[in-house]
């Protein structure tokens, strides 16, 4: 048996937005210490991981370990039929095909429930490894998702450079370049203004901008972002949600084409076409050599050495007439007869 209550329950609906255009179908684990999905993108790209803690709900009731396979855009619909300020109730029963979402208004005066059926989704859960990070950067998240939208104007890609000068985000495209640095600023009066930057190594990493624009739609759980980068490591950008968990997304780095290739990559030669043999014009007989037989006239009088060798066809024999005659032996530049007419025949012996 699982029941979760959530007062707030525009959490669920916000966690829900930011996450069901990324990933599909995915299976939410529950157990003793918390309700928790594990999924990547279809591309293989991405990764999403999401954590809410027990205790952070008002009531949470789990007998077993269970896992709840879901299509995460039929959820969002379910969620967004609950007001921001209802209190959402989840409740499945162990080996059920079912899962219940029930909404409650504030003052208890509307009680809605939805039923969606589960998905057998079959999908390995990833470990994913505690690391030290060269880079972590804490920054207000309508900051970051304002410099990702910005750069996606301009270009495709996002380098993200972490110095002691500060955090520099920058892209190049068809129409221009654009760098954004922010340096380190604490001295703020409100704390989720600030930007902290924490660096052990300078680290310089390039991104697909639109993973980040699509993680950046969790802007609204939480007011501060943390981007944390390491050479050969992928980026976890992640959100806290309300204390009681987190939303954490992990990009692998793009390699640029020139390091891919070495730098000394050579385009490989065009293909010229291939020529293709000239045709003779065909002859009717079969095996026959094909030859080309003029017609002229015979009484015209020819030096002895210009005239080619001709054989003159009597009658019309195989369908030949007697005016064709066949030449034999003639080389470029020997000749002077002149055709009047060319056609295809019959070879005659």
């Amino acid at each position: 048996m699982l029941e979760l209550r959530l007062v707030q329950g525009s959490l669920l609906k916000k966690v829900m937005e930011s996450i069901k255009d990324l990933v599909n179908d995915a299976n939410f684990d529950c157990s003793a210490t918390g309700f928790s999905l594990q999924a990547m993108d279809s591309s293989h790209v991405a990764l999403v991981s999401l954590l809410l803690r027990s205790e952070g709900f008002e009531h949470y009731r789990c007998d077993r370990n269970l896992s709840m396979g879901m299509n995460l855009g039929n959820m969002a619909k379910m969620l967004k039929c609950a007001g921001n300020d209802d209190i959402v109730t989840v409740k499945a029963d162990d080996g059920g095909d079912c899962v219940t979402f029930m909404f409650e208004s504030p003052n208890q005066d509307k009680i809605a429930d939805f039923e969606m059926k589960l998905m057998d989704i079959d999908s390995e859960h990833l470990g994913i490894p505690e690391a030290e990070y060269e880079a972590i950067v804490r920054m207000p998240s309508a900051e970051f998702a304002r410099i990702c939208k910005d750069l996606s104007t301009i270009g495709d890609t996002v380098v993200i450079s972490v110095t002691k000068e500060g955090v520099k985000f920058s892209t190049r495209g068809d129409i221009g370049t654009a760098n954004i640095v922010l340096r380190q600023n604490t001295s703020v009066d409100k704390p989720e203004e600030a930007t902290i930057i924490e660096m052990e190594t300078p680290v310089s990493l390039t991104f697909a901008l639109r993973y980040m624009n699509s993680f950046t739609k969790a802007t609204p759980l939480a007011s501060q972002v943390t981007v944390s980068l390491s050479s050969e490591l992928p980026v976890v950008v992640e959100y806290k949600i309300a204390e009681m968990g987190y939303l954490r997304f992990y990009l692998a780095p793009k390699i640029e084409e020139d390091e891919e290739m070495g730098g000394g990559h050579q385009a490989e030669p065009k293909k010229q076409p291939e020529k293709k043999p000239k045709t003779e014009p065909k002859s009717n007989g079969e095996g026959a050599p094909k030859r080309r037989v003029l017609k002229v006239d015979l009484d015209e009088e020819e030096e002895e050495e210009t005239k080619p060798q001709v054989v003159k066809n009597s009658g019309s024999e195989n369908g030949v007439n007697g005016d064709y005659v066949e030449v034999l032996d003639v080389k470029a530049g020997t000749g002077v007869i002149e055709p009047k007419t060319e056609v295809e025949v019959m070879d005659v012996e």
